[in-house]
């Protein structure tokens, strides 16, 4: 049954991110947890195709993760005509206004992902956030990465610029699984790694902040009884006091 080749794939990829990737997740919690602990903010931003906001304010997670996006839109009806010649640097522009106009400080942390490494405005906020001073904990597929060529002007991908970097363990062109009959493989891998990951590293940051002395306000379910009062009436008003 295709289901059970999807569960062993998937048990594949949870063991070769164990196996390969505990290092760097442990080095990316106590990242997380130096930083809250020295009142920095923890971001992050868009993870492989949102799996980042399975651990923005839910039940059983911090109060110290927030979302991170920017979209900048221009009206502009002219016809289109070449301004090469005006020498505009556009490198990062965007990536830059956001980053210098939000609340970011150097020594918060923002996680991102791009599965190839490649993603342009990935890699433009990536390469304005550590110039910035903010340390840049990036989610990518290290074989998938390696077999593509780099598109953003510095002729970098996601890993050569990120302050840590973790690999998804995704194949290369993302999906897992032939099936017979279909041309395209099945089964995306790196959202559901991602998330794994993702939830791996804040085990790591509460335990390093417990042993801190710091006990990080972890959310209830806001649909469960005494569960939003809790949440408002306690570890709100905390993490506004001190960050966590």
């Amino acid at each position: 049954m295709l289901l059970d080749r999807y569960r062993e794939a998937i048990d594949e990829l949870f063991k070769k991110v164990r196996d390969t990737q505990t290092e760097n997740i442990i080095k990316a919690g106590e990242l997380v947890a130096d930083s809250v602990a020295n009142g920095g903010c923890i971001f992050l931003s868009s993870i492989c195709h949102s799996m980042e906001m399975d651990s923005i304010y839910r039940g059983g997670g911090p109060i110290f993760y927030k979302h991170f996006s920017y979209n900048l839109t221009v009206e502009n009806g002219a016809r289109v005509r070449d301004n090469s010649d005006l020498g505009y640097d556009r490198q990062g522009a965007e990536a830059r206004y956001a980053l210098m106009n939000s609340n970011f400080r150097p020594g918060d942390v923002l996680f991102l992902a791009s599965v190839s490494g490649r993603t342009k405005k990935v890699v433009d906020l990536a390469y304005e956030a550590v110039k910035l001073g903010i340390n840049v904990v990036a989610f990518t597929s290290m074989e998938y990465a390696t077999q593509v060529e780099p598109v953003h002007p510095s002729g970098k991908k996601l890993y050569e610029i990120a302050t840590l970097t973790i690999d998804n363990c995704a194949p290369a062109a993302e999906a897992m699984l032939d099936v017979e009959g279909i041309e395209a493989k099945f089964g995306a891998a790196s959202g559901i790694a991602s998330d794994y990951i993702m939830w791996s590293i804040t085990s790591v940051a509460v335990e390093k902040l417990l042993e801190k002395g710091i006990t990080p306000g972890i959310l209830k379910s806001a649909n469960f009884p005494g569960g939003n009062d809790y949440n408002k009436t306690v570890i709100e008003p905390n993490y506004e006091k001190y960050g966590w």
